[in-house]
Formats: structure tokens, sequence, C-alpha cells
């Protein structure tokens, strides 16, 4: 019987590996740099903390999230988003009480149920940050700037485009606004978009349906209806971000698709991505903590898709580097395990072919293995005690008569 992977969730061998690693390990690096540490968090979490924070009329909870009973009959979810997960372990943690403010990383897969299609999978990777304690428009466009600093590290181009979606004060006269506008509409409208329409007016804005983006386009805007608070924070983002030489555009029509975002929402796409054009989301979730049990405290944070962002990455020749040892005989063989063995622990990458098989062979494994130097052990290398040394690009071989100047030449 013949097994393969679960549609939607792939594996993924080199080199996209080595992409995906470049990803995680700039984004680790950017973000460390401001200061975020790594917290660790489980891959799936009682099915209610999704919904109750992510919001039960979102297309997650309504359609995409992998739910089940375990064997103790709880209600189970494997996670779909990052944050939730975050604040819980936040909440749950006390962290609150111990640090005036917290800064916080995660890399790791999420889960939903969608149609598998390039950039959107059913197992996929995103890397997160939150920032915990800080209200302040400030600290919105340091997280953008951080955001921002991910795509430059990449060396991938990416647009950003801001907006205020208010909080609880100005958000019900917008709502009222929009019904009136939309009840209007109805018969252009999408099916998802009637029932949406009916829950949350709001999640009609971020249809990605070619009809309803017709009709959104007409609708009112929310920046027309924010209160005094909402819209001096807007003003001193974008000033902010212009101190901080950051590009962006304004869409009145960015609301994102999670019910917990409040003020500022952000998105970095690409052209190149089609209809999965965005690479990076997030924004300000000033309620979330209070509305699963914490203290009133203001939140923000961003996930970056890395699966996405591994598309943006441009193929190219794989870089030769390292040692591949051939040996010829059992002395010299031995003489390659000690050689790999002294070379790994300098920090150099040391590869041999333990198959043992004729010299063309083994020079033939190590150009497979984009390895940059041969050393060469062979009987006449084992007696006199040197190395031949060749690199592979340019075919010059050359003696080395010690382990010192060995490594010396790497």
């Amino acid at each position: 019987m013949e097994f393969r992977a679960v549609r939607g969730v792939e594996d993924l061998i080199p080199p996209e590996s080595e992409k995906f690693e470049k990803v995680v390990e700039i984004f680790k690096d950017v973000v460390r740099k401001a200061g975020f540490r790594e917290v660790i968090l489980p891959i799936f979490e009682e099915a209610g903390l999704f919904s109750r924070s992510v919001g039960e009329t979102t297309d997650i909870v309504q359609k995409e999230m992998y739910v089940f009973e375990d064997k103790g009959g709880r209600v189970i979810a494997l996670r779909p988003e990052g944050t939730a997960s975050a604040v819980r372990a936040y909440i749950e943690h006390g962290v609150y009480a111990k640090e005036p403010f917290t800064k916080w990383f995660y890399v790791g897969p999420m889960f939903r149920f969608e149609r598998p299609q390039a950039g959107r999978k059913r197992q996929f990777f995103q890397a997160g940050c939150e920032v915990f304690g800080l209200s302040s428009p400030g600290a919105d466009a340091e997280v953008i700037r951080v955001a921002a600093d991910i795509f430059d590290s990449l060396k991938v181009d990416c647009s950003l485009e801001i907006n205020s979606i208010g909080c609880e004060k100005c958000r019900p006269e917008y709502r009222k606004a929009l019904i009136e506008f939309l009840e209007q509409k109805k018969e252009e409208l999408c099916e998802d978009c009637l029932k949406r329409f009916e829950r949350n007016p709001l999640r009609v804005l971020d249809c990605k349906v070619e009809s309803c983006q017709k009709v959104v386009a007409e609708a009112p805007r929310i920046t027309d209806f924010l209160c005094d608070e909402c819209r001096k924070h807007f003003e001193k983002l974008k000033e902010y971000l212009k101190t901080l030489d950051v590009k962006f555009t304004e869409n009145p029509l960015l609301v994102r698709g999670l019910d917990y975002y409040t003020r500022t929402v952000f998105e970095f796409k690409s052209e190149r991505l089609g209809a999965q054009s965005t690479v990076l989301a997030g924004g300000r979730y000033d309620k979330l903590i209070s509305q699963l049990g914490g203290p009133e405290t203001p939140a923000l944070g961003f996930a970056l898709g890395v699966d996405r962002a591994m598309l943006l990455i441009p193929e190219k020749e794989e870089e030769r580097n390292g040692v591949f040892v051939v040996t010829r005989g059992e002395k010299a063989y031995r003489e390659g395990l000690k050689l790999i063995k002294f070379l790994r622990e300098k920090g150099i990458r040391a590869e041999m072919d333990h198959r043992q098989g004729s010299f063309k062979a083994q020079m033939k494994a190590a150009d497979r293995v984009k390895a940059k130097y041969v050393v060469i052990i062979g009987e006449a290398e084992v007696e006199e005690g040197f190395f031949s040394f060749k690199e592979l690009e340019t075919g010059k071989q050359e003696r080395i008569e010690s382990l010192e100047e060995l490594f010396a030449r790497l």
C-alpha cells in the first residue's frame, strides 16, 4: 500500500526546506534585535479559545478550524493562528503581574481547512510577534518597522497598507451606517456576505469575491467615523512611520479577518503572489486579554506567512561550501574519519562517502553535495603524512603538509 501526504499538507525537502530555514533564521535575527523573546506554544487548544477570540462569525471558526473531541470528551482544535494561544499563555502564567510590558515571538505550524492553492495550505507556518502592555501609537510604528526590517533582510519587496478600524466607542456608529448602505446592495452580495451582513457586517469589507469588492468600494469609510482618540492615535501612527522611514498607503477598506482587532490594522502585500497577496498582517487588539479573562491590557502584533515569504525568495544556484574527504584504502578511511571529526569541531562543514567507492564515484558525490573543497587521502598521503587539497570550482590541486596548515587554508 502506498501512502501519500494528506492533501494540503506538504513535505518540505531540500532545497525548499533551506528556504524555510532562511526565512525563519532572518525573522528570528530581526525580532531578537528588537527585544522579542521566544515563546513555544502548543499546536492544539480547547476550541472555545479560538471561537471566543477570533470570532464566532469569522470564516476561520465557521469553516476552517480542525475540531475534534479527544478521549477525555474535550472539544479540541488545531490552532488556526497564534495570537489566541499567546494571549492564553500570557494570562495563564500571570505575566502581566511580573512585567510592565512583554515582547514575545513564536514560530510554528497552523491549521485551516481551506482549498489548497499556492500560498494557502491546510498546514502552513507562521512566524509571529506579540507586544503586551503598550498602548502608544509609537509601539504600533515600531512593530511595523520591525516587520519592514524582515522584508529588507530577506531582500523582498512588499507594499504596506494601513488603516484604523476604531474602537468600541466609534465602531457602532460606523456599523449602523454600513448596514444602511449594504441593505440597499443585498442582491449584489455573495452568499457568504449575506450571512456576514446579518452577524458581522464589517466582515463584508474583507470579502475577496469580485462582486462584493465592487460593492464595498462605494461603502462608507470607517476613518470618517473615528472618535477623537482613535483619530489622534492614527494620525500619530502615520507621523511615527514617516519618522522611521516606512512607506505606506492608507486603505480605508482594510479590516482584517479576525474580530479581535481594534484601531491599527496593517498588511504587507506582494503583487507576485496573485490572489494570496498578503505576506504579513497584524494590528492592535486592546480588548482581547480582558475578554479572555485577564486584566485590561493593550496589545498588538503580527504574523508572517512563512510559506508565502518562501515564494518570494528568488531561485538561485546553491553556493558551494565545506569540505568533502575522499579516501582510498582502510588506513586512509580511518584518517578520513578523524579528519571530518576535527573539521566539524572547528566549525567547518565536512562530509565523506562511507561506501568507499572508486575515486571517481567519491568525486561525483563531492560535486553532488556542492562541496567547495576536496581533501584526498590515499596511500601516498598516509605514508608521507600530507593531504592533497583540491578546489572543485577551479580544479586547482595542491599539497598541504599538516593539519594546522589545512585548517588555516580553509
